[in-house]
């Protein structure tokens, strides 16, 4: 049985617990939603899921009873073990107590290969993007992410390019992944109850371009670092004016104008005039 609010409330007031600002805690406490959720991760037995933020177990219950493998991962301490007294009677269900933002991803994701896993997580707010951006570059063994984020999040992550939410994180996700909202999560469902809506987000890993992605990423910086100015004048001081011919990309086009395609056509002209410009000087 998933966690109703009345639970949630037991759970932290007999264990002298209280939802804590500082890890953007905010439990689900609908029975509804983390059933909802487990559906649409589309997991089940042989199924390797990796929890983030598994807090007092609403959403651990109801993927636990898909009958995948859960590996649950909490930062708190405090909550830990009343994490563990809940998913006592499942055994597909592991809790390990660590901080996502410094996970030794290979020693707790031991598969045989790329794209075992999937993640299920509701994020906090202030680490939903620079994580699921590690998990992309450094983790191939993580194949799909289903995630809860707050709602504007949710639209820079699957924002087309021209769109007033596309930015650098698009590009990123673009680069790896196809994303897309699959699901709206009412700030009611949650205690505390945050001030925000939510979205759920799938990001399902793809064949990447064959462009080196740190020379596109370092463009997409430096570009977006300077949003809504022409690309000759936000990369000019790294970029040969001649390389935006080369790469059929107009030079008074702005950043969020360019497809992951015209990144990274952008990209591979600019190593190629760069290669050949350090040729031509030895």
């Amino acid at each position: 049985m998933t966690h109703s609010r009345p639970a949630i409330r037991e759970l932290l007031d007999s264990n002298s617990l209280a939802p804590r600002r500082d890890l953007g805690q905010n439990f689900v406490a609908d029975p509804n939603t983390v059933r909802r959720i487990a559906k649409l991760a589309q997991v089940g037995p042989g199924d390797n899921v990796l929890e983030i933020g598994a807090g007092l177990g609403s959403l651990t219950i109801a993927l636990a009873d898909t009958g995948a493998a859960v590996t649950a991962l909490e930062v708190d301490r405090g909550v830990v073990p009343v994490l563990r007294e809940v998913v006592a009677d499942r055994p597909n269900v592991t809790v390990i107590e660590a901080d996502a933002m410094n996970l030794d991803w290979a020693a707790t994701l031991r598969t045989e290969g790329a794209g075992d896993w999937v993640v299920v997580a509701n994020l906090p707010y202030n680490i939903a993007t620079p994580l699921i951006c590690d998990i992309l570059d450094r983790v191939p063994q993580v194949a799909r992410m289903i995630v809860m984020v707050q709602r504007e999040a949710a639209e820079r992550f699957v924002a087309p390019p021209g769109s007033a939410a596309y930015g650098a994180v698009s590009v990123k996700i673009a680069y790896w992944a196809c994303a897309q909202i699959i699901g709206q999560v009412p700030a009611a469902v949650f205690f505390p109850k945050p001030n925000v809506e939510s979205a759920l987000v799938e990001i399902t890993r793809r064949e990447p371009p064959t462009t080196d992605p740190d020379a596109v990423f370092a463009l997409v910086r430096k570009a977006f670092g300077t949003r809504r100015k022409m690309l000759r004048r936000s990369l000019s001081d790294i970029i040969a004016s001649t390389t935006f011919g080369a790469a059929d990309v107009s030079p008074t086009a702005r950043p969020e104008e360019l497809s992951i395609e015209a990144w990274c056509r952008l990209a591979d002209a600019h190593l190629a005039s760069s290669s050949q410009s350090s040729g031509q000087s030895e």
